[in-house]
């Protein structure tokens, strides 16, 4: 391609490659990687793979921080309708 001054196109006619765009493709895998790039199977979706296991002690605090945040959820709505409920009966007093 680079010796006969030949375009992506071209050389897609040229081979019988059904699209230009992967001409293009395999002259920058080529350019950043040399030959051995063009070796390296690049069909598909990446795997990746299954998420990892924390650690038991991990899991044990992240489970106790998210039970200590619902509880302090709960407690701040029950505190909001309080608040709200005395404001209410404030309002109807006036």
């Amino acid at each position: 391609m680079r010796k006969g001054g030949l375009s992506y196109r071209e050389v897609a006619e040229k081979f019988g490659i059904g699209n230009h765009s992967v001409v293009s493709k395999w002259e920058r895998i080529y350019l950043e990687e040399g030959p051995e790039g063009l070796y390296i199977e690049r069909r598909g979706r990446k795997s990746i793979g299954r998420p990892r296991k924390l650690e038991k002690s991990v899991e044990e605090d992240l489970i106790a921080e998210v039970q200590r945040l619902r509880a302090e959820n709960a407690y701040l709505k029950k505190l909001r309708a309080l608040v709200t409920e005395e404001e209410r009966k404030n309002k109807k007093r006036k």
